[in-house]
């Protein structure tokens, strides 16, 4: 019977060496900037109980939700049930308590309610770990990927929106990738819903326009238009939301067209204050860029909006989003903690950098510094001074490994040389059996005989 070819779930992927290197690489580069910033690391479980989950995301986050089937008596479980299942929700409610999780924000928010009492408010958390959504994979979409975050809670002002966007501007300056970031505010959507349906719309308007950039004019309207939306009523919102100009220029139109929503034009207050405190900054991000269609379909957003795109490659959906939201606590029994994050995706960033060859060239050699090779089958030599060299080396600080293989008496540095070329190693120290060493660049051939101190010395720098 032929065996079946191991594979790996869709949406989900392996990491060799390199890649690994070039993900530290973005997350090594991120996290500077949030200590930088005054952010505290945390860690949350993988799986969280369902109750904490669903509801926080709307009807199609909960859609995109990994449920965890519970392990042990399901089957009894079901069977003894005193309630009648009804539909798939019910069942699926029966048999899963635990899901992975979908994001770090609701995750974030259930720690901060769980550990309120050993907190400092504002409380500033980073955090960077994989999350799970049962999405379509596709170029750019996973289904396992990760997020990384930065929140503030515990504090109204909006001078933390204007941090946000600052570590936004210098990550991805860091990252050598040229993006724009977009701003809106859920106020002013709840705005644009009352002035065009009803605010209790919003939700459904928010949806549909963040579908935008997938589907198209078109494709929205269509949507809106089995919503039973009237043509007016979708005219008059791709009216408001494609309002062209410079930023006080759009803010200024934007206050004529929702002068009788009050929510409304407190979001353009709102705005109009990060604005003001941007031309105030010395160090002011120049991509910052207004989109009143900008939505962030997640329902517990409510007031400024983000979402970051590169703006060269293929590749030109977010690689970054977040917001305010005022009561995500309040779902937990915290009520009046309002808190504001952000998030940049490893994945699609890694996919840009690689897309645009802007990985540091530095990131494709391999880990080891030096390959020691002996002259000779490693059983027929003294291992001491080998083995001797070998620490000194890495109590140096210089990583090295050594090779440990049996050797073609013939053409002793054939296999280790090809070994340390695969692996990228740019150095070899050859021992010979009259104890000599010789520090060969496999890069350029060059090679010279020196002594111990004196290869450590080229070495380290």
């Amino acid at each position: 019977m032929a065996k079946e070819k191991p594979s790996i779930p869709k949406g989900t992927r392996d990491f060799g060496p390199q890649e690994v290197a070039k993900r530290k690489y973005i997350l090594n580069t991120i996290e500077k900037v949030f200590i930088k910033y005054g952010f505290m690391p945390i860690e949350t479980p993988t799986m969280e109980n369902l109750s904490t989950l669903t509801g926080k995301y709307g009807d199609e986050g909960d859609k995109l939700l990994f449920r965890i089937l519970d392990s042990g008596e399901t089957l009894e479980k079901i069977r003894n049930s005193k309630f009648e299942i009804r539909n798939q929700n019910e069942f699926n409610n029966l048999i899963a308590e635990k899901g992975l999780r979908y994001d770090l924000t609701v995750p974030f928010a259930r720690y901060v309610v769980m550990n309120r009492n050993e907190i400092t408010f504002p409380f500033k958390r980073y955090q960077m770990q994989p999350v799970w959504r049962a999405d379509r994979p596709q170029k750019g979409r996973y289904r396992e990927f990760w997020q990384c975050d930065a929140d503030v809670v515990g504090s109204d002002s909006l001078l933390h929106e204007l941090d946000l966007i600052n570590i936004y501007a210098e990550v991805f300056e860091n990252l050598g990738i040229d993006v724009e970031i977009k701003i809106n505010n859920r106020k002013v959507l709840a705005g644009i819903a009352e002035v065009v349906k009803g605010i209790e719309h919003l939700n459904t308007i928010a949806v549909a326009i963040d579908k935008l950039d997938k589907i198209g004019k078109d494709g929205v309207s269509k949507e809106l238009t089995e919503l039973n939306f009237t043509d007016t009523e979708i005219e008059n919102l791709f009216d408001i939301i494609t309002i062209k100009g410079n930023e006080s220029e759009m803010l200024e139109t934007l206050k004529i067209k929702l002068q009788s929503s009050q929510e409304g034009l407190k979001g353009i207050e709102e705005l109009e204050f990060i604005f003001n405190l941007i031309n105030q900054s010395t160090n002011e991000p120049t991509n910052l860029k207004t989109d009143f269609s900008l939505a962030r379909g997640l329902s517990y957003y409510t007031g400024c909006i983000f979402e970051v795109a590169a703006v060269k490659g293929s590749l030109r959906s977010s690689i970054g989003g977040g917001g305010r939201y005022d009561n995500l606590t309040g779902i937990f029994g915290l009520d009046g903690v309002s808190g504001v994050g952000i998030s940049f995706g490893l994945d699609r960033i890694y996919d840009v950098l690689e897309e645009l060859k802007l990985f540091p060239e530095t990131l494709s050699q391999g880990s080891s510094k030096v390959l020691i090779c002996a002259n000779n089958s490693i059983e027929n030599i003294e291992l001491s001074p080998v083995l001797q060299l070998l620490s000194k080396l890495r109590n140096e600080g210089i990583a090295s490994e050594l090779y440990t293989e049996k050797i073609n008496v013939k053409k002793p540095l054939e296999k280790p040389i090809k070994y340390a070329s695969s692996k990228k190693i740019p150095y070899a120290i050859i021992y010979t059996e009259n104890e000599s060493l010789k520090l060969k660049n496999l890069e350029t051939g060059f090679q010279e005989e020196l002594s111990m101190e004196e290869i450590i010395e080229k070495l380290k720098g």
